[in-house]
């Protein structure tokens, strides 16, 4: 089967296609995306047992092993990475072998993270099963594990080979996975296009009914952003950064909250309010983020008590430069800038109890 769109991230020697559709899972041939013949399909204990079967079609004729990992963040660790290196290395895997993450954005960092490391990187394909994991983790090359100082703290640039969105995978998400991909959609629309956040206050109701012209076309186009994005600044010098709208605040919920009591979108949501608030935009662009995000069913607060604990955890934010906290700010809705200046008395306003 043909995806019925697919989009090519241009990265000179290292481009790699986003291939999206309706059933391409087990039906669309992966071989031609494959280093060599060994593949370890990485996986968690809740994907594999829903998905690993269906994906076997699409490798047939390589030698295939699998890894199912515990699920959930905060089994996205070093240990984890580690038994996937292990795996690889049972199976005696070469360097042209290759690792397929099947699964959301958790197995996709520690199966792209693991990839990186083993024999100084092989190849690696995503093929992301979460909402959340479709428009943002699975695309851009940034794989990593968390440490108890902040989120991804360890991890590394590596590029996949192909990225395969089978949008049908979306009908067994747990109703909190598609709410929490949401944000990471908004999000896009709120940095990049304002009218594609326009089209979200239409169909906010369809993606959350999960009506499959409605999440093709949000997906779709977040890809496009970040595909843009990613070909523009694939190391974040400069302004792939913006693609962390929000997630300065939100990584320090997840960790201030232990990771895996919010979940990553959750928290993103959240820190996009905040980061709108910080940025001294006008209060009707904060009211329509926080409408849209409300009627979304995603938190437009950090979660209570907790606020006094963040600035502490966003001094280990990985965009922080000579010791100062940097954050991604809005000038409007489809606008948002990296490096502007911002307010320490506003910022000690927003975090206070």
């Amino acid at each position: 089967m043909q995806p019925s769109f697919t989009l090519d991230v241009a990265l000179a020697e290292r481009s790699y296609p986003i291939l999206i559709g309706r059933g391409l899972l087990g039906a669309c041939d992966l071989a031609p995306h494959l280093a060599g013949r060994d593949c370890l399909v990485v996986s968690d204990a809740t994907v594999a047992p829903l998905w690993l079967e269906r994906l076997a079609p699409s490798l047939r004729g390589a030698r295939v092993e699998t890894q199912v990992l515990p699920a959930g963040e905060r089994h996205k660790s070093l240990a984890a990475a580690a038994a996937v290196i292990d795996a690889l290395a049972g199976m005696h895997a070469g360097r042209d072998a290759t690792v397929v993450a099947l699964g959301g954005g958790v197995v996709g960092d520690i199966a792209g993270f693991a990839a990186a490391c083993y024999m100084r990187g092989i190849a690696h394909l995503q093929v992301p099963t979460t909402l959340l994991a479709q428009v943002d983790s699975s695309v851009g090359g940034k794989t990593g594990v968390n440490h108890p100082a902040g989120k991804n703290l360890i991890g590394a640039f590596h590029q996949p080979r192909a990225v395969l969105i089978d949008t049908d995978v979306l009908g067994t998400l747990a109703e909190r996975e598609l709410v929490a991909g949401l944000a990471e959609v908004i999000k896009h629309a709120v940095i990049a296009d304002a009218a594609f956040f326009g089209w979200l206050e239409e169909h906010v109701d369809d993606l959350l009914a999960r009506d499959p012209a409605a999440l093709a076309h949000a997906i779709r186009r977040c890809c496009e952003i970040k595909a843009e994005v990613v070909a523009a600044d694939e190391r974040e010098a400069g302004r792939r950064a913006l693609l962390n709208y929000g997630h300065t605040f939100a990584h320090a919920i997840e960790n201030v909250q232990g990771y895996g009591a919010w979940l990553h979108g959750e928290a993103v949501a959240a820190g996009m309010v905040l980061a709108a608030e910080l940025s001294g935009v006008d209060a009707t662009e904060v009211a329509r983020l926080r409408a849209l995000l409300t009627r979304a069913g995603l938190p437009v607060a950090p979660p209570e008590g907790s606020r006094p604990k963040l600035a502490a955890a966003m001094r280990m934010d990985k965009k922080n430069l000579g010791g100062e906290i940097r954050f991604v700010l809005l000038e409007r809705i489809g606008e948002a800038v990296v490096g502007r200046a911002h307010s320490r008395q506003r910022l000690d306003e927003i975090l206070a109890p």
